[in-house]
């Protein structure tokens, strides 16, 4: 079975959560005997092909972007190549630029759609785009939430819930660099074990401006890895706010977030916008036994976090609960260390790449299967 994945970035483009989705999948089928291509748009080259760890990147000049959706002429025709030999053309949404894709292409192929998130920022820009989006979702195979909090309370999802399954995300820990404890240590040295970690990319619904306000009295030793949009806001937000202990590490090498996580003594992940469907670093924290604290916001980071079980959730954009959790974890070193243990074993329970990689191949054939004349 070949399998195409088509979105409008990759590695290593963009180290996001969807990339590293995609990563973590094609990776996985490819070790089972899947062949695996990645079709996207790059900044840096024209048209190029890569093996990456079984599996082959193709990467294609985009053109432009507009409202966050990278626009290639020349993809079209790529796409067309590929979907032409691939027995399953894997989407993800949201890129309303695939769906131009798909119907100019006229595919005929078996299709999943993996549903990463809702349509936030751009509103307005959805009143248009929905009756392509929903012309779309109708036309492919099946659809794919990443928890079921995000199927119930999606309203984009709600009129297809007959063709859509639920598989959360998975990690495989093995793919993930372990330092040496030279490099471990350099760390302890500079930020030492004690302090609350954020890792991601930097964007407005991250929710850090409320990390900081709850901070704001408290003055948690605070670790900010990642770079992004509002980065240098951020800075100035917290250099006025007068936190001495907070540090902004920017764009770190994995093996560099990874000393970092294991070093830290809890994972907060403030993201206050349904824009965050699922928190790939949240589940990394989860993955390196770390405790957590999170916001309800009705998607797969309170599937990730159980409240009371393997850290704190609470209301979003609150940053007077934000800081009571991070006080009552800080102040309670025993519960929060267990926490991390039940955080470790939630993820060997649901949220492995393996279990991930099963159901998904198991899908694939469902969907192979009801296509056959």
């Amino acid at each position: 079975m070949r399998i195409l994945h088509f979105y409008k970035t990759y590695q290593p483009d963009s180290y996001g959560g969807v990339e590293q989705f995609i990563y973590q999948l094609a990776r996985g089928c490819a070790q089972r005997g899947l062949k695996v291509d990645v079709l996207s748009l790059s900044a840096e080259v024209d048209d190029e092909i890569r093996e990456v760890e079984y599996h082959f990147s193709h990467r294609v000049r985009r053109d432009f972007e507009i409202a966050s959706t990278g626009v290639s002429v020349r993809v079209i025709s790529k796409f067309s190549s590929l979907a032409r030999r691939a027995d399953i053309i894997h989407y993800h949404h949201p890129w309303p630029f695939a769906d131009v894709v798909h119907f100019a292409a006229r595919v005929s192929k078996p299709t999943v759609l993996t549903y990463h998130s809702d349509i936030i920022r751009q509103r307005q820009l959805l009143k248009l785009y929905r009756p392509l989006m929903n012309r779309f979702f109708a036309s492919v195979g099946r659809i794919v939430a990443t928890s079921q909090n995000y199927l119930e309370t999606s309203d984009t999802l709600a009129g297809f819930r007959e063709k859509t399954a639920v598989i959360p995300i998975g990690l495989d820990i093995s793919t993930y660099p372990v330092p040496d404890e030279t490099r471990m240590e350099r760390w302890r040295q500079e930020v030492g074990e004690r302090f609350f970690l954020f890792v991601g990319v930097l964007r407005y619904y991250k929710g850090l401006h409320i990390l900081i306000e709850a901070n704001r009295d408290t003055d948690y030793p605070l670790v900010i890895v990642g770079a992004g949009p509002v980065e240098a806001e951020l800075r100035r937000h917290a250099a006025d706010v007068g936190l001495s202990r907070i540090r902004f590490l920017g764009a770190l090498t994995d093996v560099d977030k990874v000393s970092l996580f294991n070093l830290s003594y809890a994972v907060v992940f403030p993201s206050h916008l349904r824009s965050e469907a699922f928190g790939i670093s949240l589940l990394e924290g989860a993955m390196f036994g770390r405790p957590m604290i999170s916001s309800e916001i009705g998607t797969g980071t309170s599937y990730i976090n159980s409240h009371e079980e393997t850290g704190l959730v609470v209301p979003p954009n609150d940053p007077g609960a934000l800081r009571e959790a991070m006080r009552f974890l800080y102040d309670n070193p025993t519960c929060a260390e267990a926490m991390g243990h039940r955080a470790y074993q939630r993820y060997l329970n649901y949220f492995t790449a393996d279990k991930m990689v099963d159901r998904y191949i198991d899908l694939y054939r469902e969907v192979v299967a009801k296509n056959r004349p």
